[in-house]
C-alpha cells in the first residue's frame, strides 16, 4: 500500500494505493494526523480510486480520523470506492458518517460548500 497526501486549500486528499488492512493501518494514521497537523487542514477527503479491500482496521482508521476532524469542524468525504468498499462502507455504517463519490471534484465540491448529508 502507497499513500500520498496532498492539500487542496483546507482539504486534506489521501490518496491510497492498496489495501487497508492491519498491515499499514498504523503508518497510514501517523501519516494522516501528522499531515492534517502540519498543513492545517479541516476537511479530509479520501481517494479510494485504487483500494480494492479494507478490513476492520481500515473503518477503525476512517472512524479514528472522523473524530478528528470533527473537533475541527470539518467533513470527511470519499472518492471512487468500488463496489466491494461500498459494501463495507454499508455494512459498517460509514456510509452514514461520510458520503462516496464518484470523482474527487464532487467530493471536493461537498467538503468546500460545508453540507452535511
Amino acid at each position: 500500500m502507497n499513500s500520498i497526501c496532498q492539500q487542496y486549500k483546507n482539504i486534506l486528499i489521501v490518496k491510497i494505493d492498496g489495501d487497508i488492512d492491519h498491515h499499514i493501518c498504523e503508518s497510514l494514521r501517523h501519516q494522516i494526523d501528522d499531515q492534517l497537523q502540519d498543513l492545517r487542514c479541516k476537511h479530509i477527503l479520501f481517494s479510494f480510486t485504487n483500494v480494492s479491500f479494507m478490513d476492520s482496521s481500515g473503518i477503525g482508521v476512517l472512524i479514528g480520523r472522523y473524530k478528528l476532524v470533527q473537533k475541527l469542524g470539518g467533513l470527511i468525504a470519499v472518492a471512487g470506492a468500488n463496489e466491494k468498499v461500498q459494501q463495507i462502507f454499508q455494512l459498517s455504517a460509514l456510509d452514514k458518517l461520510f458520503p462516496n463519490f464518484a470523482t474527487e471534484q464532487e467530493a471536493i465540491a461537498y467538503l468546500e460548500g460545508g453540507t452535511q448529508i
